[in-house]
């Protein structure tokens, strides 16, 4: 398990030569992947800095410890959990959902920072959106900035 103190970290799986990024994560996340993490089996999951990064990370077992020493630092555990499971909803719901416009608008208006620090064809995995329909909404939205507003 990895706490991001400094940097940008993308998580993806592969299927043949295609990448498909499934979480961006900067500052104050966390990133793992989670099934492997939790069941100790190798992770079908890649785990990669796109900014020099710092991190601080435990084992399942230091965790485990963690927890068993304080009921606190179990309740915390557990709402750090629960927290992450509703956020992957959200962002599940929102793939199936949300039209990619619409994904698009969502997460700049969430993270406008991201935009600037991840490379477009990243940014498009992300938001399961093609590359030139990625660089078509950035275009129309920088186009749409520049016109005085009234």
């Amino acid at each position: 398990m990895n706490f991001i103190n400094k940097g940008l970290i993308r998580k993806y799986y592969k299927t043949g030569d295609d990448e498909h990024i499934v979480q961006l994560s900067i500052e104050g996340h966390l990133i793992s992947s989670q099934e492997s993490f939790y069941t100790r089996t190798p992770s079908e999951y890649y785990i990669e800095a796109i900014e020099p990064s710092i991190l601080i990370s435990i084992t399942f077992e230091n965790l485990e410890k963690f927890f068993a020493s304080s009921h606190n630092f179990e309740r915390l555990g557990r709402l750090v959990t629960v927290h992450t499971m509703v956020l992957k909803d959200k962002w599940q719901t929102s793939l199936i959902m949300q039209q990619p416009r619409e994904r698009f608008l969502n997460f700049i208006g969430h993270y406008p920072e991201i935009i600037q620090r991840v490379p477009q064809k990243y940014l498009a995995s992300y938001l399961n959106i093609k590359p030139e329909t990625f660089s078509r909404f950035k275009h129309l939205l920088r186009t749409k900035r520049s016109v005085p507003l009234g």
